[in-house]
């Protein structure tokens, strides 16, 4: 399916009756906080899952953050799938634990770092995780960057400007 930039590909507290790759483009998974707040949970790039749920509903809301295509496969299908082939069970398994590891990541991140930490480690995942070796593509916005990092737009900004003249 090919998702232009801001859609979504699915809401919050709808039927995970799919699990998503993305194919092209990039995806961000977020939920809107009750004071009218985006918190952006994760990313995720060419080759990578989202949509795995344990439970039979979305706890996030998934969008494009620039044009994508998105593959989906029925949710009862893997489950099936897994039941009957160890090598689908072991790489939903690895899937979810690469899941944990990351909101895990993520939460010493927004808990115990300073704003420059928390960008320096953004660049730094995004680098690992960029296509391209030296060059690192960032196809969010800064407040996509601010909202996934627990910052005002204006600190992700100074703290990009400072970053980048400390070189």
């Amino acid at each position: 399916m090919n998702v232009s930039r801001n859609g979504e590909i699915y809401g919050e507290g709808e039927p995970a009756d799919y699990v998503y790759g993305v194919v092209r483009g990039v995806v961000r998974t977020y939920k809107l906080l009750s004071d009218g707040r985006r918190q952006i949970s994760a990313f995720f790039f060419p080759g990578e899952v989202f949509g795995l749920e344990a439970a039979g509903e979305h706890r996030f809301t998934a969008e494009a953050v620039c044009d994508a295509n998105v593959v989906f496969v029925k949710r009862s299908l893997l489950v099936r799938l897994a039941k009957q082939d160890c090598h689908v069970a072991n790489a939903l398994w690895m899937m979810s634990a690469d899941d944990l590891r990351r909101a895990q990541e993520q939460m010493l991140l927004l808990g115990r770092k300073s704003a420059q930490e928390r960008v320096a480690a953004f660049l730094l995942e995004m680098a690992k995780r960029a296509e391209h070796g030296d060059v690192v593509d960032l196809p969010m916005s800064r407040q996509d960057i601010a909202d996934y990092l627990g910052l005002t737009i204006e600190t992700v900004s100074r703290t990009l400007t400072a970053l980048g003249s400390a070189e």
